[in-house]
């Protein structure tokens, strides 16, 4: 097996690991990346990105995820295809195996995993995946203006994003297996009084279907009773609010994880349980989960390693 040294590693792509990489290796710690299962992360599923600063007319998330990466690789970062398998985090320097069986000994490591989107386990919704197929309002809601579409989720965040439709689309429904939301009371009125938000309770999607484009999902509603209903929808655009599942399956008692199994930080910067472990990105975000955030704590976990190799620099 081959063992290797480094002062930084970064586990995972996309806008945090990517920004951590720049940031690392234009202060000359040479950092070795991984990319992961999926080089470049969720962005590289979506289509056009017109929110991140810099691209006044708009950019494919996977052209946008190539840049960064490019300008990682200019500054010398180690970007590699590959994924790291195992970690230990008990002492420092830290030792991490990667899928080829490279042991990788390294003073500081920035976890950059990511969240995988919950997605119903449809046939059809990896199909018209940016294609009317969205887990994410605040990214696509703007191609939807003026058009029909339906939000699933019954809690907080898909009636936040039921109700930022609401101001750009001609009409939301609210697809909500339930007979009641678990949403907080505010939001439940606020979703109850928007004159184009309908919500539909004891209803559940079957299946999407359209040409080229998503058209229309395939509804039942009060499954398995006997008022059982099937019900057809036309829509433009299906957004999935059940929540996400952030990839730390690696890292379970190595790190604090809260309930959710998102990494805990320290508060004040991206440190987590471990000193010279740091993390960044929607791994340790639960609430924005945008692009220039996780850019953002990208470059904050980049300069906390740099700061900590200083301080223990022999």
């Amino acid at each position: 097996m081959t063992t290797e040294n480094t002062k930084c590693l970064i586990i995972g792509s996309g806008p945090a690991g990517y920004t951590a990489a720049i940031y690392a290796s234009r202060a000359n710690i040479s950092p070795i990346l991984y990319e992961g299962l999926q080089p470049g992360g969720q962005l590289t599923t979506t289509s056009e990105v017109e929110n991140f600063p810099g691209y006044p007319e708009g950019v494919m998330g996977a052209q946008l995820m190539e840049d960064l990466r490019k300008q990682a690789v200019r500054f010398g970062a180690d970007v590699r295809t590959g994924i790291i398998t195992k970690v230990d985090f008990s002492n420092r320097p830290f030792t991490l195996t990667s899928d080829d069986g490279t042991i990788i000994k390294a003073d500081t490591v920035i976890v950059a995993t990511g969240a995988s989107a919950r997605y119903l386990g449809l046939p059809d919704e990896q199909r018209f995946s940016g294609l009317g197929v969205s887990a994410c309002a605040t990214c696509d809601g703007f191609f939807y203006r003026g058009r029909t579409v339906a939000v699933v989720g019954g809690g907080d965040t898909a009636c936040e994003e039921a109700m930022y439709l609401s101001n750009l689309a001609k009409k939301v429904y609210l697809i909500v297996r339930k007979d009641y939301l678990r949403a907080s009371k505010v939001m439940q009125q606020r979703v109850m009084t928007k004159e184009n938000i309908k919500v539909l309770f004891n209803t559940q999607t079957r299946g999407l279907s359209g040409t080229e484009f998503l058209e229309r999902a395939h509804l039942v509603e009060f499954a398995g009773t006997d008022n059982e209903k099937e019900l057809d929808i036309d829509i433009d655009g299906f957004f999935l609010a059940i929540g996400h599942k952030p990839n730390t399956d690696i890292f379970k008692g190595q790190l604090m994880l809260d309930e959710q199994g998102y990494i805990v930080l320290s508060g004040h910067d991206q440190s987590t349980s471990v000193e010279g472990v740091f993390a960044a990105g929607d791994v340790a975000d639960p609430n924005y989960q945008q692009a220039i955030t996780a850019a953002g704590t990208g470059c904050r976990a980049a300069l906390d390693a740099e700061h900590f190799l200083l301080e223990h620099q022999s």
